[in-house]
């Protein structure tokens, strides 16, 4: 394995669950980190809890990535101890309702792709040409089990996520006859903040996504994705489709006790 004290990881939607996850981990491990979330308040909680923890260096950015300007404004205003980014986490991600198709709402819609396709793609466009001119870097990006599975009522999550998938293996293709590597980690069911995000705040429902299995925490994906960064720079871990011992696929869970 190789080390990532002192490489700089760019997390996006760093403020919660997987992301904040992802970000301990990495400050567990040495790395530098530049965290960037909508919410920058819990972005500087974190942030002082793992200076004060590991003693790592920190940046934070209060971002949008659905904004393609102020993503662009954001990488090209790091400063210059910050540019070198050899790690980039395409993590910000969300579920907005769950409807059937007919009985969607578009502005759900809209917020799903803009941030799940449109996000992911802004970020890697304004971070990706500094990895291939230093000849270094690795992208990893947070897919889901409903990028390879679709389920009803989740059409167009279900086609963010492919189209997560579908990103990463043409950009792996891309980037071939370079050295950088090309990850995706894909969850099933972790318990997050996605169901009550999902559900508009209706905690009742959401909790009951989780009810009767043992699901993944986000500890454990993140798990993953220092498994990935840090393999040897020969090796690269394309994909890892993680879920909870009880989840098949998408739709197949068993709920209750494992026999």
């Amino acid at each position: 394995m190789i080390s990532l004290r002192d490489k700089t990881a760019f997390v996006t939607g760093a403020s919660s669950g997987i992301g904040m996850s992802i970000a301990r981990a990495f400050a567990t491990a040495g790395a530098r980190l530049v965290l960037c979330a909508r919410r920058k308040d819990r972005l500087d909680t974190l942030a002082r809890d793992l200076r004060t923890a590991h003693g790592v260096e920190i940046h934070t950015l209060e971002l949008d990535v659905r904004d393609r300007g102020a993503v662009e404004a954001a990488v090209a205003g790091l400063a210059a101890e910050w540019q070198i980014i050899d790690i980039l986490v395409n993590n910000a991600g969300l579920a907005r309702g769950f409807d059937k198709l007919h009985e969607g709402d578009v502005n759900d819609w809209e917020e799903m792709i803009d941030t799940n396709v449109k996000g992911l793609l802004w970020v890697s466009r304004s971070v990706i040409p500094g990895m291939v001119a230093r000849g270094s870097g690795h992208i990893i990006n947070i897919g889901s089990i409903a990028g390879h599975d679709p389920y009803p009522r989740g059409a167009v999550y279900n086609a963010s996520k492919f189209a997560v998938d579908a990103i990463t293996k043409a950009l792996r293709m891309d980037l071939v006859d370079t050295p950088l590597r090309v990850s995706t980690v894909d969850p099933g069911l972790v318990e997050t903040e996605f169901s009550l995000v999902r559900f508009h705040g209706d905690r009742e429902k959401a909790d009951g996504v989780y009810t009767d299995i043992e699901v993944c925490t986000p500890d454990d994906i993140a798990d993953a994705v220092l498994y990935c960064a840090t393999r040897p720079p020969h090796v690269s871990v394309n994909q890892i489709v993680i879920t909870p011992t009880a989840q098949a696929s998408s739709m197949v869970k068993h709920v209750g006790p494992l026999r």
